[in-house]
């Protein structure tokens, strides 16, 4: 079973590029392009030596003491919260600002949730001298205003996306109108494993080097290179394609995907695609998404603005419908508390989207002698005032 992209852009029955004709030019330049310039020796040394002296890899893998006693099984955290910026979007974002500049884009398009996905882009854009317009839902610019605050502060214009429910889904939307209008010079850095091929892919593969570094870090403290359990949380789902990405081949790991199960399953208030989500096209992919009967997006809730996205990547799609990774949904509650939990038990406050995956952790009921990862995908700083107000009404 092949569980990574094949020569045609697709992961099983899902993926592809289902993109309007005024794209075609830039999608075709990318996938023509993306995988001779990753594997050029000069793109890997300077993506090696900033993922070393910018953003501060490797992250550590560390054993979490207090956890694992409470859950009676090893729980390790892999720190991705630790990198520069606050989370694992940095990886993908120095990744393909390196693959823009070789294609002499000058301008920057972003779409951003918890924001996460647009400081980092922001900040490369910094780094590398170019012009960045960020798009954010108009509720996602309100429940995130410190990672806005940041945007501004490294130079990039924030626009609200005022159109449906004003989430990740409307900001994807109003980027992708922006790419149609201005092919010629733009780059539109996508922040996870969604949108039409070869992006799925090209993402996924700078996020690899979570599990790469993973495999290496498990050899030197237990003696072989895997664990028993990766757990991360899923939304479009960079991060867990990333902390997957080398196990994919290994039936000895047990892949899990946590997603947004909002206020309940039946609420009317989720985001778990693999739960309620039927076979769609998205954004330029066919995957599962949440729909009506008649083919209309439904609008996802999470109480983590990185997770309220209607669908999911095809990778996760395929991995889901293979049953190679399980998924399953985790509700706000559970993650709220999880989080506090983390907090107090580590002294690590994670990102609302990171407490999904630690909420798993009441559920798996690992054994004593095996090993879990979860991958702390970031830091909860941006998440503070909803911590506060939840547990300030509790």
């Amino acid at each position: 079973m092949q569980y990574t992209v094949n020569e045609r852009g697709y992961y099983g029955k899902f993926g592809g590029a289902y993109i309007p004709e005024m794209l075609y030019p830039n999608v075709e330049e990318l996938e023509s392009n993306y995988l001779k310039i990753i594997n050029s020796q000069d793109f890997q040394h300077e993506f090696q030596q900033l993922l070393r002296d910018y953003v501060g890899r490797p992250t550590p893998l560390y054993f979490a003491t207090r956890l694992s006693e409470k859950y009676k099984t090893n729980v390790y955290l892999k720190r991705e919260d630790l990198n520069h910026t606050g989370a694992h979007k940095i990886n993908n974002t120095i990744g393909q600002i390196l693959v823009a500049k070789r294609l002499g884009k000058q301008r920057i398009i972003a779409e951003t949730g918890a924001g996460q996905h647009g400081v980092a882009t922001a900040t490369v854009c910094a780094l590398m001298g170019l012009q960045c317009i960020v798009y954010m839902g108009k509720i996602d610019i309100e429940r995130q205003k410190p990672n806005v605050e940041r945007m501004k502060m490294l130079g990039a214009e924030v626009r609200p996306a005022l159109s449906g429910s004003q989430t990740l889904k409307d900001a994807t939307n109003e980027a992708i109108r922006d790419w149609i209008n201005n092919p010629n010079n733009t780059h539109y850095i996508i922040g996870s494993v969604v949108g039409p091929h070869p992006y799925p892919d090209m993402v996924a593969r700078f996020q690899a080097v979570i599990s790469e570094e993973i495999k290496q870090q498990l050899l030197f403290k237990i003696g072989r290179d895997y664990p028993d359990y990766v757990l991360a949380c899923v939304g479009g789902g960079s991060n867990a394609a990333g902390a997957f990405y080398h196990f994919l081949d290994n039936p000895n790991v047990k892949l899990i995907g946590l997603e947004a199960g909002g206020k309940g399953i039946n609420s009317g208030h989720s985001a778990a695609t693999t739960v309620l989500g039927k076979i769609g096209i998205l954004h330029g992919s066919k995957s599962l998404l949440m729909q009506t009967e008649d083919g209309q997006v439904v609008e996802p809730y999470s109480i983590s603005a990185g997770l309220d996205y209607p669908g999911i990547g095809p990778i996760h799609a395929h991995l889901f419908d293979t049953q190679r990774a399980e998924f399953h949904p985790i509700t706000d509650e559970e993650a709220m508390q999880a989080g506090l939990l983390c907090s107090r038990l580590e002294g690590i406050i994670p990102a609302i989207e990171t407490a999904h995956a630690i909420a798993y952790l009441e559920k798996l009921h690992a054994k004593s002698n095996e090993t879990v990862v979860i991958n702390l995908s970031g830091r909860g700083d941006k998440d503070l005032q909803t911590y506060i107000k939840w547990f300030g009404e509790k």
